[in-house]
């Protein structure tokens, strides 16, 4: 029985230290960010918080499966193994699967129509929607074409780099709220969604009357919308790292 007892524990012992190992992988492999193309030793142990020992360890590790690769000059990037990944994530991925649960959490909280909107030359197209519950609200069709004004309108073209304001402030604040700019009885607020190497991939938005959609009701929803459109940046793209960057980002 004592026998039987420590063969259990010594198991269950392994199974932790593997858990921990593949943590440590999953840690490394995760401190690649879209602007990364390599990192030293010394970086990937100040961000994944471990010691440059285990770092290297794991990572000759990872580098043996082609997940990483160590360069000449003694730095690693993510090797062939770990594109392949991403390749399959991204034949797999189903735009409706991935955002139409998040616009419908955001409908539910809202208590407004919400809806995904992606640019198609001079127009957007909605792609994804969820209405909103209310009798009075505002009503678009799945894959009608608008014009580009209003928040999505703006922030499809913000981030696609028009010049001037206020695409200047919408880059730099990462939402917009228009009231009555496409229909005068409608107010929405935006926020982008972004694909693979900060590639613009659409805009969430909710929508609704004006006389129930304030200014200042759709700024108490802009950090809602914010985290949802970052949430959804994250499942097109498979990086955590997809918040929109303040002041500083630019096509």
């Amino acid at each position: 029985m004592k026998r039987n007892v420590q063969a259990a524990s010594e198991m269950e012992s392994a199974d932790k230290d593997n858990i921990i190992a593949v943590t440590r992988a999953l840690q490394i492999l995760e401190a690649f960010s879209a602007d990364d193309t390599s990192l030293t030793l010394s970086e990937l142990s100040r961000r994944v918080g471990m010691g440059k020992s285990t770092v290297l360890r794991t990572a000759r590790t990872l580098a043996r499966s082609e997940y990483l690769v160590q360069r000449e000059d003694g730095q690693w990037r993510l090797g062939a193994a770990a594109g392949w990944l991403g390749a399959r994530y991204q034949a797999a991925f189903r735009v409706n699967e991935t955002v139409e649960p998040v616009l419908r959490r955001v409908s539910d909280e809202t208590r407004e129509s919400a809806a995904f909107y992606v640019r198609e030359g001079d127009t957007r197209a909605c792609l994804v929607r969820v209405e909103g519950p209310g009798a009075v609200r505002h009503h678009v069709r799945v894959g009608e074409r608008l014009s580009l004004t209003g928040a999505p309108g703006r922030v499809l073209r913000a981030f696609a780099g028009d010049a001037g304001e206020p695409y200047e402030t919408i880059r730099k604040d990462g939402f917009y709220i228009s009231m009555g700019e496409r229909e005068p009885e409608v107010s929405s607020l935006a926020v982008p969604v972004f694909g693979i190497n900060w590639t613009l991939a659409g805009a969430l938005c909710i929508s609704g009357p004006i006389s129930r959609l304030t200014r200042e009701k759709l700024a108490t929803y802009v950090d809602l919308m914010l985290a949802a459109g970052k949430e959804v940046s994250y499942a097109i793209s498979g990086s955590r790292d997809q918040a929109v960057r303040p002041t500083t980002w630019h096509p």
